[in-house]
């Protein structure tokens, strides 16, 4: 029996309530900052809020859409949000704004779990190494995104230039490795390193795993599986998943049949081996680091371009909305000719007709010129700016990066691995050559076009100066020549739109024969395979070389998510599993980690085996009939078959009680192998009425019971621990009663000793849980 009665007037509280705060919306999801004194919570309207201890609010963002999961980088400096439309966002932890958005999933994100690499990195020599990013050294700071003239800052979805924010999520060689687990509702796992390179996805339908049947080997699946709950150890060697589903046996004709039995349509906790994250993190760092800067330049790039696109296009459109009426005056008088042949033979000298004076004077005027020859004169700038401080030294570094991938990749025994394939990098490191040769074509265009209207402007003053007898000694010089080149190939025709945008009909530049077999030659000597590259548009080589990077960089995606293998499953409880019952129903679970003070000496070259993990759980009452109102405690999943194989069980389980007055309502584990329970008052009357509490368990100390798992795997094993439950007492001298009726979430800070609670009536309680706790600072 745990805990013992005494007497409320002398029983001493451990837990200070610091706020009762009132709400204006019920709050569905609360986790505390791993590193500073700030609680985010969502509200059932899909607000985030941030505050600190003291309950300031520092800042609310809607992002539009139902927010469904939630979690703290580890490092507390960006938070991550989890949308039901599968859409996964990084926001800034000082401001809220957005600094990243991923679309790894199709369905609703249910939960999220980011862990880092609880060592550093070390060397074969045992020193303490950080993966130095070279590209500072060769180039200044990358480029930002371009804007459109007129755009607010912050409208493109990208931050101020002023921020560093989004800078940093890209620079990692500052941090320490970490992944961040994402799971949806139809069953998807992804896994991405520090938040924003995507590395591997499994589907927990058509993960596999061995049982024992009779002796007999068989391999089983949980079919139609829903994601509770995902936890990653701190080594990143394991990974545990709660969820619910049905556990079937695969045949050899890839058929499944059902176990026979029992129920098998339940609650199951899986342990997956992901210690290729742990085994290859050097690699993995280096990989994603070169990986995610390339993306975020490749952002650079595709904005630019489409900056650039509009521009030229408004600037265009302003030319042709003008001369286009010269077509229309040339027909209401009658002629057969085209503008151009109207403007040559104005050039040559011959008769001016009526169309082209009265375009000329009238229609366009010295003022129009100069105005239209301002607006396509300022685009030619622009568009060289945006080349010059954007686009040029975006795809500089991007070649410089897949440089550096593509000598990573030749080091086969080390990249080969994890998927770095040194074709596919090579043919990347191409495509960004030839777009950087691309990019210097289209320079030297532009700068022609840009001139060669600039003369036809030129030309054209000087003819209505003519025409209405005026002097014309002030105007600039032009050159007649490049007056005929511009009316036989720019009037109608627009060079810098065609090799800025990606057409239905596939556009290919004219391109001598000699100059093309002068490239022919050229591949001769090595550097280069690809010679058509000529005859290609700067949009369409940028699309080629964004495919390449995607193939290049699908390849370490889908082999590290092909050794992601699930290595145990543990069948928890039962389940209905009738079309009325609901399939989100909320199971208080929690899964965490803490180091096992007997391997607290293991080197730390050796993965996993440092930590312990805890599953604790609440069971419902309907799953057996002799076990009611229980909590159960599950500890060492995570090794337990390494263990079996060596002829022994690590897992131990028990069972807890709750008193038979109160339900369980939410739980957290907590620092020092701690569970905090949050429980709440059974009363016949509305949700509003009653009293909550929480307490603090010793989870260490607690009677554990050894679980049998040496017949079968696929049997639920609770009841084995009917005979040894624990029960709790809210008298126990670790429990605090609460005057309100309380909900979930229960938002615990590890970290900082404090606890949040919900009660029902919009209110929000902060208390700290230490007795010897000093004042909570305020978050710096």
């Amino acid at each position: 029996m745990l805990g013992m009665e005494t007497d409320e007037s002398s029983r001493v509280l451990p837990f200070q309530l610091q706020f009762d705060k009132p709400l204006a919306s019920q709050v569905k999801i609360a986790e505390w900052n791993p590193e500073k004194d700030l609680l985010a919570m969502v509200t059932d309207d899909s607000k985030i809020m941030l505050h600190r201890f003291n309950w300031q609010r520092l800042w609310t963002i809607t992002p539009g859409k139902c927010i469904t999961s939630l979690c703290w980088r580890p490092d507390g400096k960006a938070i991550a949000v989890g949308l039901d439309d599968g859409t996964l966002s990084l926001h800034d932890v000082e401001n809220g704004k957005l600094l990243r958005s991923l679309k790894s999933h199709c369905a609703a994100i249910i939960c999220l779990n980011w862990e880092e690499d609880s060592q550093l990195i070390t060397d074969d020599y045992g020193h303490t190494s950080k993966y130095e990013d070279r590209t500072s050294r060769f180039f200044p700071p990358a480029p930002r995104v371009p804007r459109m003239p007129g755009l607010v800052s912050g409208d493109n979805g990208f931050m101020d230039d002023s921020e560093d924010s989004f800078q940093d999520l890209s620079s990692s060689s500052h941090q320490r490795f970490n992944i961040l687990c994402s799971a949806d509702k139809d069953g998807n796992i992804c896994f991405s390193i520090f938040g924003i390179f995507p590395i591997g996805k499994i589907n927990m339908h058509n993960l596999t795993f061995p049982t024992s049947h009779g002796g007999v080997e068989k391999t089983n699946r949980v079919l139609n599986a829903s994601v509770h709950k995902v936890a990653l150890s701190k080594d990143l060697c394991r990974l545990i998943v709660m969820c619910s589903g049905d556990l079937v046996e695969a045949g050899d004709d890839l058929g499944e049949s059902h176990m026979s039995g029992h129920n098998e349509h339940g609650l199951h906790s899986l342990a997956l081996n992901t210690a290729i994250f742990w085994n290859r993190k050097n690699e993995l760092h280096q990989v994603a680091q070169q990986a995610s800067n390339i993306e975020d330049l490749t952002e650079v790039v595709r904005t630019s371009l489409s900056v650039m696109s509009r521009q030229w296009t408004d600037a265009m459109n302003t030319f042709q909305e003008k001369f286009s009426s010269l077509s229309t005056l040339i027909i209401n008088h009658g002629l057969d000719s085209s503008p151009q042949e109207e403007f040559l033979s104005l050039l040559g000298g011959a008769r001016t007709s009526p169309p082209i004076h009265q375009f000329l004077v009238n229609t366009l005027g010295e003022v129009g010129v100069k105005r239209i020859s301002k607006v396509l004169s300022g685009a030619g700038k622009e568009l060289q700016r945006i080349v010059l401080d954007h686009l040029q030294p975006a795809v500089e570094v991007i070649g410089f990066r897949i440089g550096e991938l593509r000598g990573l990749s030749r080091w086969r025994a080390r990249y080969h691995g994890i998927g770095l394939n040194e074709s596919l990098i090579n043919n990347a490191t191409e495509k960004a050559g030839m777009l950087l040769v691309q990019v210097e074509r289209f320079m030297r265009i532009l700068s022609s076009v840009v001139q060669q209207y600039s003369n036809f402007f030129n030309w054209l003053l000087k003819c209505i100066k003519l025409l209405m007898s005026e002097p014309s000694d002030q105007l600039l010089p032009y050159n007649s020549e490049l007056v005929i080149i511009f009316l036989k190939f720019l009037y109608e025709q627009d060079p810098v739109k065609q090799l800025l945008e990606i057409s239905e009909t596939e556009y290919e530049v004219e391109i001598d024969l000699e100059t093309m077999q002068r490239v022919r030659e050229l591949v001769q000597f090595g550097g280069f395979t690809d010679t058509e590259y000529l005859r290609r548009t700067l949009a369409k080589e940028f699309q080629l070389m964004e495919l390449s990077f995607k193939e290049a960089f699908q390849m370490p995606f889908t082999t590290i998510s092909r050794k992601i293998l699930c290595e145990d499953i543990l069948p928890l409880f039962p389940l209905s599993s009738s079309p009325k019952a609901s399939p989100s129903m909320r199971i208080p679970t929690s899964v965490t980690y803490y180091e096992d003070s007997s391997r607290a000496s293991v080197s730390t070259h050796t993965c996993q085996n440092q930590f312990i993990d805890y599953v604790s759980f609440q069971v419902p009452d309907e799953c057996f009939s002799d076990i009611v109102n229980c909590i159960c405690i599950v500890r060492g999943f995570m090794h337990d078959s390494h263990c079996l194989r060596k002829g022994y069980s690590s897992l131990e389980a028990v069972l807890l009680s709750v008193p038979a007055d109160y339900q369980c309502v939410d739980l957290s584990l907590y620092k020092d192998s701690q569970i905090v329970l949050l429980l709440n008052k059974a009363t016949n009357t509305s949700e509003s009425a009653g009293d909550g509490c929480m307490m603090i368990l010793q989870a260490s100390d607690l009677p554990y019971v050894s679980i049998s798992r040496s017949a079968y795997k696929d049997v639920w094993r609770l009841p084995e621990l009917k005979d040894s439950v624990a029960y709790l007492h809210i008298g126990d001298e670790k429990a605090r009663t609460i005057p309100h009726s309380v909900i979930a979430p229960l938002a615990v800070s590890a970290s900082r000793g404090v606890a949040c609670v919900f009660a029902a009536r919009k209110r929000a309680l902060v208390y700290i849980l230490e007795e010897d706790e000093d004042e909570v600072s305020d978050a710096e």
